[in-house]
């Protein structure tokens, strides 16, 4: 029962974190379109027009309708609930409000949920809650992460380092609790070389962008060894083709056509972190099934 309600407080926490975390996905394209158009780069004008009242300072800064831009008051924001009975448009001009929200609200919210009950190492001591804590925390901005790039194929720096400071802590917590052998630091150099250095790599001729291999460096902080690492970038590889496969079939897949990566990586490290140590060990112990019968 202790564990059903704990897991039943994530989930409305997610909840409320999801909200916050649209938010801040509209704020932070704001503030985006903002500097791009004062360094003089084009930006969407109605996009722009339409956000630009996001920019202010945090005193004064409260939720609103994107389109009419009326104040929202707290019955408009309860999470899932007020999309739903308003049935995913403004009370106040009828304008369509859009999904992306509500997908971050639920979506963190199953998250945080699996996230506790599934978690691969102990919860006993107040360290081991603080990195669980930290991994909720982390869990937030990549849903800002994966929000922003699958909207406009960009990872925002400032989360990206966020993330990068978040996960610094959860790998210093973790050696705290277990203390790191040669081979543990040689594991981690080996996730940080899959992630972020192959994405890197990638970035020189252009093929991924920059943010790619930033992200990377946040992620094998938190997966920790390469093995997780390797997994979480197979895992990104096959659902991003089981994406195209659609495209491909309605001849739609060209030469030009971009996809965001980071949120794939995203999925793909969150998974390695919580099944991957079991997802691996079935498959060696699979690989060495089928190969009894060729061994002499």
């Amino acid at each position: 029962m202790d564990t059903l309600i704990v897991a039943v407080i994530l989930v409305m926490l997610g909840l409320v974190l999801g909200s916050f975390s649209g938010a801040q996905v509209w704020r932070l394209r704001a503030r985006q379109l903002s500097k791009d158009k004062e360094a003089g780069e084009q930006v969407d004008h109605d996009e722009y027009h339409r956000l630009r009242k996001l920019v202010r300072p945090l005193s004064t800064d409260r939720s609103e309708c994107l389109h009419c831009h009326h104040r929202l008051a707290w019955y408009d924001m309860v999470p899932l609930v007020s999309w739903v009975t308003l049935r995913g448009r403004c009370r106040y001009c009828r304008a369509q409000i859009g999904t992306m929200e509500p997908l971050m609200e639920s979506g963190l919210a199953i998250a945080f949920g699996l996230s506790y009950l599934y978690w691969p190492f102990g919860l006993n001591g107040s360290l081991e809650w603080i990195r669980f804590g930290l991994w909720l925390v982390a869990m937030v901005l990549m849903a800002i992460l994966f929000a922003y790039d699958t909207r406009w194929s960009l990872l925002p720096f400032g989360i990206n380092v966020a993330l990068i400071v978040v996960s610094a802590v959860f790998f210093a917590t973790n050696s705290i609790i277990s203390p790191l052998q040669v081979g543990d630091w040689l594991s981690l150099l080996g996730a940080l070389g899959i992630l972020a250095g192959l994405y890197y790599i990638f970035s020189l001729p252009g093929w991924v962008g920059l943010g790619d291999s930033i992200l990377g460096v946040g992620l094998a902080l938190l997966l920790m060894r390469w093995e997780r690492a390797f997994l979480a970038l197979f895992l990104a590889n096959l659902a991003g083709s089981l994406m195209l496969l659609p495209l491909a079939a309605r001849h739609k897949l060209t030469r030009g056509l971009h996809i965001p990566f980071g949120p794939f990586l995203i999925l793909g490290a969150w998974i390695a972190l919580l099944w991957g140590d079991a997802i691996i060990s079935f498959a060696l112990s699979w690989s060495g099934i089928l190969a009894n019968p060729f061994m002499v």
